[in-house]
């Protein structure tokens, strides 16, 4: 029992939101935060340190231009129809849970992403002109994998003021208490 007896308590993503839905491949997903004051993190997220390299602590913007998200902002991503919020995760990583929402652009495979977001390959290079705005994530603020591809991007062309990055990534979104996703499922739920 906690602290506030048998009731349950409200936990907010925001002071104006306590759940919101986010477009899904087969349905709106819903991100909320667990209402239990009691929950801590699975064991595989609740570890602070790894072996370096390649786990390292990566900047705020990988690359100058790149704009750094906090979770409201990823939510606000999410919500909108001018970003595409992608897991620069493996697929076998991606499979297993992700934020709702988020399609998967592998961080070693940067020729899908570009294609996916609208780039356009030439004899020289890609023309990503017309390129939509990204929001990447991968495991946490001392994974690679999306800094890693944001790189790749930039170097093809792409432009760094589009892309969005989430360095807290999945370890960040789960302290808070998110909801997270099985693609293939209708449903979120919590770890």
């Amino acid at each position: 029992m906690s602290e506030h007896g048998d009731e349950p308590v409200e936990v907010r993503i925001s002071a104006e939101r306590v759940r919101c839905m986010v477009p899904g491949p087969t349905g709106p997903l819903e991100i909320r935060r667990i209402p239990d004051p009691e929950h801590r993190l699975a064991p595989e997220w609740a570890r602070t340190s790894r072996p370096a390299p390649p786990a390292v602590l990566q900047p705020l913007a990988p690359v100058p231009g790149v704009v750094p998200l906090g979770e409201l902002e990823l939510i606000d991503a999410l919500l909108s129809e001018e970003i595409i919020v992608a897991d620069g995760r493996t697929p076998d990583q991606y499979a297993k849970y992700t934020i709702p929402g988020a399609i998967n652009l592998p961080y070693d495979r940067p020729e899908i992403a570009l294609e996916t977001l609208g780039c356009h390959r030439r004899v020289d290079g890609w023309d990503c002109d017309k390129a939509r705005q990204v929001a990447l994530f991968c495991n946490a603020p001392w994974c690679g994998q999306s800094p890693s591809a944001i790189r790749r991007m930039t170097e093809a062309g792409f432009p760094p003021e589009r892309i969005h990055y989430y360095r807290n990534g999945m370890q960040g979104w789960l302290l808070q208490g998110l909801s997270v996703w099985t693609p293939g499922s209708e449903t979120t739920f919590h770890i």
